[in-house]
């Protein structure tokens, strides 16, 4: 497989060996793999003599950014590499629009060094918060120009600036990204503003942008955001670290502006008594099988500037539905896909689609509702494991980044066919372990970008992805 642009990655070999400690610490001497294959995909992985990232035989990866880096505006790529999404550029180039998960005391990790030496280069007024100190917080987002044609970085910059804990997100039909806070910080708690919101970020702009929080979606531990074009209705997850959070729907009083207001629902089980439960966690009543559908009922909530942290469970004492873990959330052709990271009998996760009803967010649909479908639970972790950030490839199959910490366990890009089939496409081997995240598409199918959370690292990787069997 084709190396970095840069010859070597610190910790390779430590990464690989710690591979192997995994496998025999697992005791998996009859099936020794890191992973199970539902379906035959692309193939065994092939171990990468950089230990960096596994792949199938006749893919490659190149290495986009990693923090650390001088960026374009003098400032530094900042760590802990999140969502991401991938716009089409002018020529041969896109945009990729990244996310930093970086809370308060992150700031060694954030965009202007660790003395902070770099300060002077960024505009606090074109921050959203200051620390107690009178810096912008380390969280944001950074955006890269990738020449595709000649696999390299043009440029990249600090976009968005004095947020916290950015999670995932969403692309917007109109070329945005929206940034989404995944934390309930108040004010005075380190920082000058509260926190738990989300931010638009255009995918064309050329510096960092002012910093608009987009109030009338709530304000709660957001994780991800996806837009069904065919409506303009926005569904948001919420990753509630209690593993009880809600599965929301935003109507925008315009579609094509956000910040023009609307409102936030939930989703409850239409036949459930208060509100339902859709986690199947081990102990409780088993409320669905894989592949069985709920209708469902959207509730109208009111206090969504939350400032007791208990929109949820106000939400759910009104009929919402509780999820394990929102996390991942994207628009198919066929329905709007989400994950829920730490759901399931054996707390793998799960990967639920729900089918917007023909009338959605309109008076018919009471009569005619929305469906809600367990679409994947998996039952051995080495078939999927926190499913953490989703994106659906141009063909149509579910790409889920696995989000377990562990010292033992690795983190794997799956794909999920659209029978709910899953597969392997790469193992994260560099040093440390850390989760997959931001994975996303070119316009062309042709490059899938994927980061390594930590320390954050951007990856193209490129393939015969038309070569996949079932």
């Amino acid at each position: 497989m084709i190396a970095s642009r840069r010859t070597f990655l610190s910790g390779a070999a430590v990464s690989v060996a710690f591979a192997g400690f995994a496998l025999k610490a697992k005791g998996q001497d009859a099936d020794p793999e890191t992973y199970r294959n539902e379906v035959h995909g692309y193939g065994p992985l092939q171990e990468d003599p950089y230990g960096v990232l596994d792949l199938p035989a006749g893919f490659s990866y190149r290495v986009v950014s990693q923090a650390g880096e001088t960026m374009s505006d003098g400032l530094l790529v900042p760590g802990k590499a999140d969502g991401m999404a991938c716009f089409a550029g002018s020529g041969s180039t896109v945009t990729l629009v990244r996310n930093h998960e970086l809370k308060i005391t992150d700031r060694n990790l954030g965009p202007l060094g660790v003395h902070r030496e770099r300060a002077g280069l960024l505009d606090k007024s074109m921050a959203y918060a200051l620390d107690d100190d009178g810096f912008p917080l380390p969280g944001g987002t950074t955006t890269m120009v990738y020449d595709l044609q000649a696999q390299r970085l043009v440029s990249q910059h600090l976009s968005l600036s004095g947020t916290t804990i950015n999670c995932a997100g969403g692309a917007t039909p109109w070329g945005s990204w929206l940034s989404c806070e995944e934390s309930t910080l108040g004010a005075g708690m380190g920082s000058t503003k509260d926190h738990g919101y989300v931010f638009e970020v255009p995918s064309a702009a050329k510096g960092l942008v002012k910093p608009v929080p987009l109030k009338p979606m709530g304000r709660f531990q957001h994780e991800a955001a996806t837009i069904d074009p065919r409506t303009g209705i926005v569904y948001l997850t919420e990753d509630s670290f209690d593993h009880q959070g809600l599965f929301y729907r935003f109507l925008p009083n315009d579609r094509a502006d956000l910040s023009k207001g609307g409102k936030l629902q939930a989703l409850g089980l239409r036949d459930a008594p208060a509100g339902g439960d859709v986690r199947n966690f081990a102990g409780d009543p088993v409320v669905w099988t894989p592949r069985s559908w709920k209708d469902v009922t959207w509730i109208d909530l009111d206090g969504i500037d939350n400032p007791n942290e208990d929109l949820r469970y106000r939400g759910h004492k009104a009929g919402a539905a509780f999820v394990g873990r929102g996390e991942g959330v994207f628009t198919g052709k066929d329905g709007v896909y989400f994950a829920c990271t730490s759901s399931g009998p054996q707390g793998h996760g799960q990967i639920l689609r729900y089918v917007p009803s023909r009338f959605e967010g309109q008076a018919g649909e009471a009569s005619e509702p929305g469906r809600l479908q367990l679409f994947v639970e998996p039952a051995d972790e080495r078939v999927m494991d926190y499913g953490d950030n989703i994106a659906i490839s141009p063909w149509g199959h579910i790409f889920v980044c696995e989000d377990r910490y562990s010292e033992t366990d690795r983190n794997h890009l799956k794909g999920v066919t659209p029978e709910g089939r899953v597969y392997t496409i790469a193992r994260n081997v560099y040093v440390g372990n850390a989760e997959l995240a931001g994975v996303c598409f070119a316009p062309d199918g042709k490059t899938v970008f994927v980061n390594i959370y930590a320390p954050g690292i951007t990856v193209a990787i490129t393939g015969p992805w038309d070569s996949f069997r079932a």
